[in-house]
């Protein structure tokens, strides 16, 4: 017995099947490089500004279509007792209120996707909600993102103001109580994300 497929259908499974390929195969996943990329903390107190360098950082990203710059999953993670000020005593008093015994990571998870706006090639400016942790508390934010695809990278750049109190830190003092924080920061990070073979 023979069988005939009819080119139409043909076509059309051949059609549905390609299109899945290229999209399994324009999927591609990207790692945050620690040494390239920068998170900064940055405060006020009573007596000056105050800014917190991350050195140690980690995140995962999944563009599933660069072309139109659908973003599957975004992550990133700070080492808390990373966070360094220049000064001894000040990274002191951030730890102990961080709670960075018990806490050991400042964590951000990609939830949704909410518009994406093409600037130009290959440069896009988002905004994203996702779940910030920060000592133990999750909370969830909204970030407007400027994200560009250089090559094998994936630069990502934003900030975002928080209330250290929203997540249950208490503004660190330091010279018995004279010098107070402020309880507004702003965390600016530029992230650098290699793409994984």
């Amino acid at each position: 017995m023979n069988f005939i497929i009819k080119p139409s259908v043909f076509y059309i499974t051949t059609l549905f099947v390609g299109l899945f390929f290229f999209q399994t195969a324009t999927a591609q996943t990207y790692k945050l490089n620690n040494s390239a990329s920068e998170l900064k903390v940055k405060g006020t107190s009573s007596l000056h500004d105050w800014e917190l360098n991350t050195e140690e950082q980690s995140g995962e990203a999944e563009v599933e279509n660069s072309d139109d710059l659908v973003i599957k999953t975004l992550s990133f993670s700070v080492k808390a007792k990373s966070l360094k000020s220049g000064k001894s005593g000040m990274d002191k008093n951030t730890y102990k209120a961080l709670k960075t015994d018990k806490h050991k990571t400042i964590d951000f998870n990609l939830s949704s996707v909410s518009q994406v706006e093409k600037v130009s090639e290959n440069h896009f400016k988002t905004t994203v909600k996702g779940d910030l942790t920060i000592s133990g508390v999750k909370k969830s934010i909204s970030l407007t993102l400027n994200i560009k695809l250089e090559g094998s990278k994936l630069l990502i750049e934003g900030e975002k103001s928080l209330k250290m109190t929203d997540y249950g830190v208490k503004p660190p003092k330091a010279l018995l109580g004279t010098i107070k924080t402020g309880n507004a920061i702003t965390i600016v990070f530029k992230s650098v994300y290699n793409k994984q073979s």
